[in-house]
């Protein structure tokens, strides 16, 4: 029989001991709880499916995720972004609940709160991500037996496919203001940046990766060792492409472009709203550039330049104007 007894605080606390078993015991608010438990816990006991959740419902969501920090993510190409969005959750409120005690309910009510707050369906569905891993590693190999709460809860819908591309001017006034006496503290980086970008279609993250010792000009060809997709790849350089690399100076570090991600997001920022440019982002380029390629290359030929291994997603980034569609067909 479960042994429940009053505490000091007024609380109740049912202890469940039984031969084989480690000994089991939770405080409760009202007597009737206490026994509703224990009952419950000597039932999955007879019945020979009892799991003990004593891990689960020690450790914390806060603690949870910085054991998921150390082990998971430092191993991840994109940990930097991934460490944001931990330290992001361990500032909310569910982090100072336990594993156990988080439910689908909680979840649900938090993408609520997150998309009323204006916040982009997309971001809200990666951080739940983030969560929704975490449950099942600490499943699968951290031993805990817990239920994924994410699985069951219904994830926003992201319809954030753009097909932004130049409009008149806004490339040479972009640009323009990136050479004006207002940029003149402004990142060096940036504008060779931008132009080389919109010659080669390439990702933000391979451009500042990309090391001199993974370019050839004589043979026009930059070599990208780690791609987004695992795969590596030869990227072709227009006459102009090696024109802006031979005008760059040469870093000791030997980064093509020696600067961060964050330094070129404020640095782009900045240009579009001294350009008056509304609603471009840098990752738009690749959209620009893609466009470009695909009035020069065959459809397998711009596949090896951008990357992609199959067609529907490289149509998310070929975006041809009608006007130039109709002076092909004469």
């Amino acid at each position: 029989m479960a042994t429940i007894k009053q505490r000091e605080s007024g609380w109740w606390q049912a202890v469940v001991r039984r031969k084989g078993h480690p000994q089991q015991s939770k405080t409760f608010p009202s007597h009737s709880d206490a026994e509703k438990w224990a009952r419950d816990i000597e039932n999955q006991i007879d019945r020979g499916i009892f799991v003990p959740r004593e891990e689960a419902e020690r450790t914390t969501l806060h603690e949870a995720l910085e054991r998921y920090a150390k082990e998971v993510s430092a191993g991840k190409k994109g940990k930097t972004q991934e460490i944001y969005r931990i330290k992001a959750w361990q500032s909310e409120k569910l982090a100072t609940r336990t594993l156990a005690s988080l439910k689908q309910a909680d979840f649900a009510k938090w993408r609520d709160d997150r998309l009323e707050a204006g916040v982009a369906p997309a971001t809200v569905r990666l951080d739940l991500a983030v969560i929704s891993h975490l449950f099942t590693i600490a499943v699968k190999e951290w031993g805990l037996h817990l239920e994924n709460p994410i699985k069951r809860i219904r994830l926003p819908a992201v319809a954030n496919a753009r097909d932004r591309r130049f409009e008149g001017d806004e490339e040479a006034r972009l640009l323009a203001e990136m050479d004006s006496p207002a940029a003149g503290r402004s990142n060096p980086w940036i504008k060779p940046l931008v132009r080389f970008a919109i010659e080669t279609a390439m990702r933000q993250s391979e451009l500042l990766a990309l090391e001199w010792k993974h370019v050839d000009l004589k043979k026009r060809v930059a070599h990208i060792p780690k791609t987004k997709n695992g795969d590596p790849r030869d990227v072709p350089l227009s006459s102009t492409a090696v024109e802006i690399l031979s005008a760059l100076p040469r870093s000791i570090g030997g980064q093509v472009f020696p600067t961060t991600a964050s330094a070129v997001k404020q640095s782009f920022a900045r240009a579009t709203k001294r350009a008056e440019i509304e609603d471009l982002h840098f990752h738009d380029l690749r959209h620009e550039a893609t466009s470009r390629l695909a009035e020069k290359l065959a459809m397998h030929e711009l596949m090896k330049v951008t990357g992609h291994k199959d067609t529907r997603m490289l149509a998310r980034y070929y975006h041809p104007r009608a006007e130039d569609l109709a002076k092909k067909l004469g």
